[in-house]
């Protein structure tokens, strides 16, 4: 079965946090789909100077440790400097590589050198193919566990493509590919001083990855994504998950014979 990687895109609360938590794992435990939470303690390079951003490391990892404590739930959440990487392996099983920050070779080898798996977006204007440079980073650094993720690649101004071939050629490098249904959706910079995106698409876009060959699936929910203080257009509502993951397990469990 595919691991569901999924929460809010930024830690806007700890109540918020929570309820999201709580809530993702009763439906992920219903439905036996192995699931890990996700929420940003930084949104680093939000679209406005005045975007909402987060509370921050110290205060973002203590909220996500209470999440690992109370719930029993693997966490996830993304770097964007090299100091990071140590702090935040202290309570996360996964260190997440934003998608522009994919070369970053210090930003590579700091995450590898924790141990923790790593999962590394392609950036909007690579190649799926140009993703084995990223993984000979991370190998040469001491990385064992590796998750390539597919989010879109930039096709125009304020647009995003998602090339499934893309999932093919980046399994042949050897690790699990995630697909981002909800990135994938974004319309980068859409709403002039915010991104836009269009959630409407997150339901087709998943299960033609799975159909291809996706290993895993990432999400962003919130419980009212209109009022989301980062990437509410392409988030799914906390109501509407159940239903579009009965549905991405069907079209996974047809292609796996399960």
């Amino acid at each position: 079965m595919f691991t569901l990687i999924s929460g809010p895109c930024v830690i806007e609360s700890e109540e918020l946090v929570m309820q999201v938590a709580t809530t993702m794992k009763e439906i992920t435990e219903r439905l036996e789909i192995p699931y890990v939470f996700k929420a940003s303690f930084d949104k680093a390079n939000r679209t406005s100077i005045h975007a909402f951003r987060g509370p921050g490391i110290d205060e973002g990892l203590r909220i996500l440790k209470r999440v690992k404590d109370e719930l029993g739930l693997p966490v996830t959440t993304d770097i964007h400097e090299p100091w990071q990487a140590a702090k935040a392996a202290e309570v996360c099983d996964i260190l997440q590589i934003p998608a522009f920050l994919c070369r970053q070779t210090d930003l590579l080898v700091a995450a590898a050198e924790t141990g923790k798996t790593v999962n590394v977006k392609k950036a909007q204007f690579l190649a799926p193919w140009d993703m084995k440079n990223v993984v000979n980073k991370l190998e040469e650094s001491g990385a064992k566990e590796i998750m390539l993720c597919e989010r879109g690649t930039t096709f125009g101004y304020n647009n995003l493509v998602v090339d499934m071939t893309g999932i093919i050629e980046m399994k042949k490098l050897g690790y699990p590919v995630v697909f981002d249904a909800t990135h994938s959706v974004q319309k980068p910079g859409g709403h002039g001083s915010s991104t836009g995106g269009n959630r409407e698409y997150v339901e087709y876009l998943a299960k033609a990855a799975l159909a291809v060959g996706a290993d895993h699936l990432f999400m962003e929910v919130h419980p009212d994504p209109d009022k989301a203080l980062s990437d509410g257009p392409n988030s799914v509502a906390l109501a509407n998950v159940e239903t579009l993951l009965q549905k991405f397990k069907g079209v996974y469990g047809v292609i796996h014979n399960d």
